[in-house]
């Protein structure tokens, strides 16, 4: 996938202007940023970028003594996960309760680095991911979000949708929980091979199908989703939520997030207008995670 390399140039650079600014280019398609003495730098999809949307971002700043400018280029194919992929991560634990007060434990990790003591008297799922060149090692507080919400949730026999499965850590996620099959895709194709080596290493890979491409994929589908889970930014969930609407099943689960806490009230909305009912919010840091039922 091919990324723009924005750097925004903030006069003065304050944190508040940073988080500002960060927060209101997500909403015009930049995916992530890195904090820089002099402001900021955003990466986004190329076939995403909106100049005139974000023009007006800029224009309608909130803080009127602070003058941003920007350079866009090209960025270089990397390697995202650079970090994980040398260093590799801590083993992390998402847990929920149960009516049995045991509760339920999930544990990801990434083959190196293994839970030392595990609460033998919660029942673990154990997922590894091996992440390269994708985004969901299981540490964002989105991925985690999402994944106790499976946790929380019946998924025996059930039938998954996972859209922009980055490692596929979701859609695996929902298999060791008792799922029966999984599709999923990623516009990435890096995403793609990722989401299939993950699922050869947790030995779900005879129940998970992965496509390559974007939502458009879901017009020709023909199967219907009792779980669609869907982790990207606000934008793309606005723009694909009767795509979503056409493959789920009647009365079944709906799980967004990838969205700031701000994003909320639009996003619950908007799934509203089409007859969705919102069961749960979750909240994580500026993060959220919204749980419809469909129509």
């Amino acid at each position: 996938m091919k990324y723009f390399e924005v750097d925004f140039t903030l006069t003065p650079c304050t944190q508040v202007a940073q988080d500002l600014l960060s927060a209101l280019a997500g909403e015009v398609g930049f995916e992530t940023f890195e904090e820089t003495e002099k402001g900021l730098t955003g990466y986004v999809q190329q076939s995403l970028f909106d100049e005139s949307a974000l023009q007006q971002v800029l224009n309608s700043f909130p803080l009127e003594d602070t003058r941003i400018k920007y350079n866009v280029r090209e960025a270089e194919d990397r390697d995202w996960n650079e970090q994980w992929e040398q260093e590799g991560f801590e083993p992390i634990e998402v847990k929920c309760k149960t009516d049995d007060g045991k509760g339920k434990m999930l544990v990801i990790h990434d083959g190196r680095h293994l839970p030392s003591d595990i609460n033998h008297q919660t029942a673990a799922i154990m997922i590894e991911i091996d992440a390269h060149l994708a985004f969901g090692t299981g540490t964002h507080e989105t991925t985690q979000m999402i994944c106790q919400t499976l946790l929380e949730r019946n998924m025996e026999g059930k039938r998954v949708l996972d859209c922009g499965c980055g490692t596929g850590i979701l859609g695996i996620c929902a298999l060791k929980l008792g799922a029966k099959k999984c599709l999923a895709y990623d516009i990435d194709e890096w995403s793609v091979d990722n989401t299939r080596h993950n699922a050869v290493i947790n030995q779900v890979d005879d129940k998970l199908t992965v496509l390559h491409g974007d939502g458009s994929l879901l017009d020709s589908v023909k199967d219907s989703y009792d779980v669609v889970v869907a982790n990207i930014n606000r934008n793309i969930l606005l723009q694909d939520m009767e795509r979503f609407a056409n493959v789920i099943t009647p009365q079944q689960i709906l799980i967004l997030s990838g969205f700031y806490e701000s994003d909320i009230p639009l996003i619950r909305d908007k799934y509203s207008s089409m007859g969705f009912c919102l069961l749960e919010t979750k909240k994580n840091g500026d993060w959220a995670c919204l749980v419809f039922q469909a129509p």
